[in-house]
């Protein structure tokens, strides 16, 4: 296992394929602070240059939590003037964008609080999965001040409009199971079962055929934002030059031969 920023985030490979990031803060809930958010971005940066790279991410959090937010001990004085100007790049964008921007799955496993900015790094991971104890919410609007790293944007396109509009405007948190029932997590398991639940998911993932995979994964984030006529095409712009592909030819001949398929590197 590496650590990095000082011990904060720790690094490894608890399967094949697989890369874990795990939010170690504790002194803070997890709280995300520069040195946190610089080494995901880096971390997911490189990987997704890697030729071998994960395919398939988890972030995580230490301690039975994920995050309870954006450190705001981390705030100068002068950034939110920057900001506003444009002068800056602020790390917890750069850390989304690089979430984002990763080109094969990511996944949230998220064993307790999950909270402000904590929640927006979740929003921003393909596929969230949650312990029971797990509590969700934006409560910045109690600070007078709105969700700032995606909340307003992402949380609505997960879960109905309206749902958004009451977790956002009152601030109050909701529980594992009525985030499972809105749709803003995929599972909801026993605090014990998470880790081998979240590995057997990322591990499934993980085998099947990185290109494929790839294509899947951008034809839906691209298509949410298109009309539908639109993205039909895309998909049948990202569809063509996976028939016959080395892939495909690769998964056809493991069947055929009743062996596990071999697949290069994407």
């Amino acid at each position: 296992m590496r650590e990095l920023a000082d011990g904060k985030l720790l690094l490894d490979e608890p399967a094949s394929g697989v890369l874990r990031l795990t939010i170690s803060n504790p002194a803070k809930r997890n709280a995300l602070d520069h040195p946190i958010l610089d080494a995901i971005t880096a971390t997911l940066s490189q990987g997704a240059a890697a030729p071998d790279r994960p395919r398939c991410v988890i972030v995580t959090g230490a301690h039975e939590m994920f995050s309870a937010g954006y450190d705001i001990g981390e705030i100068p004085d002068d950034e939110f003037e920057q900001r506003a100007e444009r002068l800056v790049a602020h790390p917890f964008t750069e850390a989304i964008d690089a979430l984002e921007a990763y080109p094969l799955p990511t996944l949230a496993m998220l064993p307790g609080h999950t909270i402000g900015g904590g929640l927006e790094l979740a929003l921003a991971c393909d596929i969230r999965l949650a312990s029971e104890n797990a509590t969700f919410g934006l409560p910045e609007t109690k600070w007078a001040i709105i969700p700032g790293q995606g909340g307003t944007q992402r949380l609505p396109r997960i879960v109905p409009p309206n749902l958004a509009l009451e977790m956002i405007l009152t601030g109050a948190p909701i529980d594992a199971h009525r985030a499972y029932e809105i749709g803003l997590v995929n599972r909801v398991v026993p605090l014990p079962a998470l880790l081998p639940e979240s590995l057997a998911l990322a591990e499934a993932i993980a085998r099947q055929p990185p290109r494929a995979v790839r294509h899947a994964r951008e034809a839906i984030h691209r298509g949410l934002d298109l009309p539908l006529e639109h993205g039909l095409r895309l998909e049948q712009d990202l569809a063509d030059p996976l028939r016959d592909s080395e892939e495909n030819r690769e998964a056809r001949a493991a069947f055929a031969e009743k062996r596990p398929p071999r697949w290069a590197s994407d």
